[in-house]
Protein backbone atom coordinates (compact mmCIF):
# COMPACT_ATOMS: atom_id res chain seq x y z
CA UNK A 1 0.00 0.00 0.00
CA UNK A 2 1.22 3.50 -0.84
CA UNK A 3 3.00 5.68 1.69
CA UNK A 4 1.36 9.10 1.57
CA UNK A 5 1.98 12.31 3.50
CA UNK A 6 -1.01 14.69 3.72
CA UNK A 7 -1.08 18.38 4.67
CA UNK A 8 -3.97 20.71 5.43
CA UNK A 9 -3.94 24.40 6.39
CA UNK A 10 -7.28 25.49 4.93
CA UNK A 11 -8.84 26.61 8.25
CA UNK A 12 -7.68 27.63 11.73
CA UNK A 13 -6.52 24.03 12.06
CA UNK A 14 -3.15 22.82 10.83
CA UNK A 15 -2.75 19.09 10.33
CA UNK A 16 -0.25 16.60 9.00
CA UNK A 17 -0.85 12.88 8.52
CA UNK A 18 1.16 9.93 7.31
CA UNK A 19 -0.24 6.69 5.90
CA UNK A 20 2.00 3.61 6.03
CA UNK A 21 0.61 0.17 5.19
CA UNK A 22 -2.91 1.48 5.70
CA UNK A 23 -2.17 2.81 9.20
CA UNK A 24 -2.60 6.58 9.54
CA UNK A 25 -0.86 8.78 12.09
CA UNK A 26 -2.09 12.37 12.41
CA UNK A 27 -0.95 15.56 14.12
CA UNK A 28 -3.94 17.95 14.30
CA UNK A 29 -3.67 21.37 15.94
CA UNK A 30 -5.94 24.41 16.15
CA UNK A 31 -3.35 27.16 15.68
CA UNK A 32 -4.77 30.24 13.93
CA UNK A 33 -2.22 32.31 11.99
CA UNK A 34 0.65 29.95 12.86
CA UNK A 35 0.50 27.64 9.85
CA UNK A 36 3.53 29.07 8.07
CA UNK A 37 5.73 28.59 11.13
CA UNK A 38 4.38 25.25 12.27
CA UNK A 39 3.60 23.19 9.15
CA UNK A 40 7.08 22.10 8.07
CA UNK A 41 8.28 21.37 11.63
CA UNK A 42 5.18 19.19 12.03
CA UNK A 43 6.10 17.37 8.80
CA UNK A 44 9.66 16.84 10.05
CA UNK A 45 8.40 15.47 13.38
CA UNK A 46 6.00 13.10 11.64
CA UNK A 47 8.60 11.71 9.25
CA UNK A 48 11.27 11.44 11.94
CA UNK A 49 8.93 9.50 14.22
CA UNK A 50 8.24 7.08 11.36
CA UNK A 51 11.91 6.80 10.41
CA UNK A 52 11.20 7.96 6.87
CA UNK A 53 12.59 10.50 4.44
CA UNK A 54 10.42 12.34 1.93
CA UNK A 55 12.09 10.39 -0.88
CA UNK A 56 10.70 7.16 0.59
CA UNK A 57 7.11 8.32 0.15
CA UNK A 58 4.90 7.57 -2.84
CA UNK A 59 2.95 10.85 -2.95
CA UNK A 60 2.15 14.10 -1.17
CA UNK A 61 -1.52 14.98 -0.63
CA UNK A 62 -2.80 18.42 0.32
CA UNK A 63 -6.03 20.23 1.08
CA UNK A 64 -6.52 22.14 -2.17
CA UNK A 65 -9.49 24.15 -0.94
CA UNK A 66 -11.84 25.77 -0.78
CA UNK A 67 -10.96 27.58 2.43
CA UNK A 68 -8.78 30.39 3.66
CA UNK A 69 -6.98 31.83 0.63
CA UNK A 70 -3.71 32.18 2.52
CA UNK A 71 -4.12 28.78 4.13
CA UNK A 72 -4.64 26.78 0.96
CA UNK A 73 -1.72 28.58 -0.66
CA UNK A 74 0.49 27.48 2.25
CA UNK A 75 -0.47 23.82 1.87
CA UNK A 76 -0.20 23.92 -1.92
CA UNK A 77 3.24 25.53 -1.78
CA UNK A 78 4.52 23.13 0.86
CA UNK A 79 3.25 20.10 -1.06
CA UNK A 80 4.86 21.37 -4.25
CA UNK A 81 8.18 22.02 -2.55
CA UNK A 82 8.34 18.61 -0.91
CA UNK A 83 7.20 16.80 -4.05
CA UNK A 84 9.59 18.66 -6.38
CA UNK A 85 12.59 17.84 -4.23
CA UNK A 86 11.70 14.15 -3.99
CA UNK A 87 10.26 13.81 -7.53
CA UNK A 88 6.90 12.67 -6.20
CA UNK A 89 3.36 13.18 -7.51
CA UNK A 90 0.89 15.30 -5.58
CA UNK A 91 -2.76 14.55 -4.88
CA UNK A 92 -5.13 17.53 -4.39
CA UNK A 93 -7.96 16.72 -1.96
CA UNK A 94 -11.19 18.64 -1.47
CA UNK A 95 -11.55 20.20 1.97
CA UNK A 96 -15.33 19.83 1.74
CA UNK A 97 -15.02 16.10 1.00
CA UNK A 98 -12.73 15.81 4.02
CA UNK A 99 -15.36 17.49 6.21
CA UNK A 100 -17.98 15.05 4.89
CA UNK A 101 -15.84 12.03 5.70
CA UNK A 102 -15.09 13.32 9.19
CA UNK A 103 -18.82 13.93 9.75
CA UNK A 104 -19.73 10.46 8.52
CA UNK A 105 -17.18 8.81 10.79
CA UNK A 106 -17.99 10.83 13.90
CA UNK A 107 -21.79 10.98 13.63
CA UNK A 108 -22.64 7.86 11.59
CA UNK A 109 -24.45 9.81 8.87
CA UNK A 110 -24.49 9.27 5.13
CA UNK A 111 -26.05 12.44 3.66
CA UNK A 112 -23.95 15.48 4.42
CA UNK A 113 -23.88 19.13 3.40
CA UNK A 114 -20.29 20.24 4.04
CA UNK A 115 -19.60 23.95 4.43
CA UNK A 116 -16.88 26.44 5.27
CA UNK A 117 -17.21 30.13 6.05
CA UNK A 118 -16.14 32.04 2.92
CA UNK A 119 -16.34 35.41 4.71
CA UNK A 120 -18.05 38.39 3.04
CA UNK A 121 -21.37 36.86 4.21
CA UNK A 122 -20.90 33.83 1.94
CA UNK A 123 -20.14 30.15 2.39
CA UNK A 124 -18.54 27.30 0.48
CA UNK A 125 -20.72 24.21 0.24
CA UNK A 126 -21.20 20.82 -1.37
CA UNK A 127 -23.62 17.91 -0.85
CA UNK A 128 -22.28 14.39 -0.36
CA UNK A 129 -23.70 10.88 -0.24
CA UNK A 130 -21.58 8.21 1.44
CA UNK A 131 -21.00 5.19 -0.80
CA UNK A 132 -18.73 2.29 0.10
CA UNK A 133 -17.37 4.33 2.99
CA UNK A 134 -16.37 7.36 0.94
CA UNK A 135 -18.10 10.71 0.21
CA UNK A 136 -19.41 11.14 -3.34
CA UNK A 137 -20.24 14.71 -4.41
CA UNK A 138 -23.79 15.07 -5.71
CA UNK A 139 -23.32 18.65 -6.93
CA UNK A 140 -20.45 20.98 -7.78
CA UNK A 141 -18.69 22.84 -4.99
CA UNK A 142 -20.02 26.39 -4.81
CA UNK A 143 -19.56 29.71 -3.07
CA UNK A 144 -22.82 31.55 -2.47
CA UNK A 145 -24.84 33.80 -0.21
CA UNK A 146 -26.71 31.93 2.56
CA UNK A 147 -30.09 32.72 1.05
CA UNK A 148 -29.07 31.11 -2.24
CA UNK A 149 -28.40 27.67 -0.78
CA UNK A 150 -30.62 24.99 -2.34
CA UNK A 151 -30.42 21.40 -1.12
CA UNK A 152 -30.59 18.38 -3.44
CA UNK A 153 -33.78 16.34 -3.40
CA UNK A 154 -34.17 14.07 -0.42
CA UNK A 155 -35.11 14.03 3.21
CA UNK A 156 -32.89 15.07 6.10
CA UNK A 157 -29.31 16.23 5.64
CA UNK A 158 -26.51 16.42 8.19
CA UNK A 159 -25.13 19.96 8.33
CA UNK A 160 -21.37 20.04 8.92
CA UNK A 161 -18.80 22.82 9.06
CA UNK A 162 -18.32 26.47 9.89
CA UNK A 163 -20.41 27.78 6.99
CA UNK A 164 -23.56 26.87 8.90
CA UNK A 165 -22.96 29.89 11.10
CA UNK A 166 -25.18 31.57 8.48
CA UNK A 167 -28.10 29.18 9.02
CA UNK A 168 -30.44 31.93 10.26
CA UNK A 169 -30.04 33.67 6.89
CA UNK A 170 -31.08 30.59 4.91
CA UNK A 171 -34.53 29.63 3.70
CA UNK A 172 -37.05 27.95 5.99
CA UNK A 173 -36.88 24.85 3.78
CA UNK A 174 -33.13 24.54 4.31
CA UNK A 175 -33.40 25.14 8.04
CA UNK A 176 -36.04 22.44 8.35
CA UNK A 177 -34.07 19.93 6.27
CA UNK A 178 -30.80 20.19 8.21
CA UNK A 179 -31.88 20.64 11.80
CA UNK A 180 -29.08 21.69 14.17
CA UNK A 181 -25.69 22.01 12.41
CA UNK A 182 -22.39 20.84 13.87
CA UNK A 183 -19.98 23.70 13.20
CA UNK A 184 -16.81 22.24 14.67
CA UNK A 185 -16.13 19.61 12.04
CA UNK A 186 -12.90 20.45 10.26
CA UNK A 187 -11.14 19.12 7.21
CA UNK A 188 -8.13 17.17 8.43
CA UNK A 189 -5.02 15.54 7.01
CA UNK A 190 -6.00 12.16 8.45
CA UNK A 191 -9.09 11.69 6.29
CA UNK A 192 -7.28 13.38 3.41
CA UNK A 193 -4.80 10.50 3.58
CA UNK A 194 -7.70 8.08 3.14
CA UNK A 195 -9.12 10.00 0.20
CA UNK A 196 -5.64 10.34 -1.31
CA UNK A 197 -4.99 6.60 -1.06
CA UNK A 198 -8.11 5.94 -3.12
CA UNK A 199 -7.09 8.61 -5.64
CA UNK A 200 -3.55 7.22 -5.83
CA UNK A 201 -4.89 3.74 -6.58
CA UNK A 202 -6.96 5.26 -9.39
CA UNK A 203 -3.83 6.86 -10.85
CA UNK A 204 -4.92 10.41 -10.05
CA UNK A 205 -1.59 11.76 -8.83
CA UNK A 206 -0.34 14.78 -10.78
CA UNK A 207 3.01 16.50 -11.30
CA UNK A 208 3.93 18.98 -8.58
CA UNK A 209 3.99 21.91 -11.01
CA UNK A 210 0.31 21.28 -11.78
CA UNK A 211 -0.82 21.65 -8.17
CA UNK A 212 -3.25 24.55 -7.81
CA UNK A 213 -5.39 25.89 -4.96
CA UNK A 214 -9.14 25.88 -5.53
CA UNK A 215 -10.56 29.22 -4.42
CA UNK A 216 -14.04 29.03 -6.04
CA UNK A 217 -13.97 32.83 -6.12
CA UNK A 218 -12.68 34.37 -9.35
CA UNK A 219 -12.41 37.85 -7.91
CA UNK A 220 -11.91 39.38 -4.49
CA UNK A 221 -13.96 42.38 -3.46
CA UNK A 222 -11.52 44.00 -1.05
CA UNK A 223 -8.95 46.59 -2.14
CA UNK A 224 -5.42 47.32 -1.00
CA UNK A 225 -5.11 50.09 1.59
CA UNK A 226 -3.33 52.28 -0.98
CA UNK A 227 -6.26 51.88 -3.37
CA UNK A 228 -8.75 52.70 -0.63
CA UNK A 229 -6.85 55.91 0.17
CA UNK A 230 -6.81 56.94 -3.49
CA UNK A 231 -10.55 56.41 -3.72
CA UNK A 232 -11.09 58.61 -0.68
CA UNK A 233 -9.00 61.50 -2.01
Amino acid sequence: MAKILALDTSTDACSVALSIDGEIQEDFRIIPRQHTRQLLPMVDEMLTAAGLKVTQLDAIAFGRGPGSFAGIRIATGAAQGLAFAAELPVIPVSTLAAIALNAAREYNVDRIISTLDARMNELYSCAYQMRDGLPVALVNETVSAPGSIILPDGERWFAAGKGWVYLDNMSAEVQQAVGTPVLDIYPSAGVMCELALEAFDRGEGISAELAQPVYLRDTISWKKISEQKKKGQ
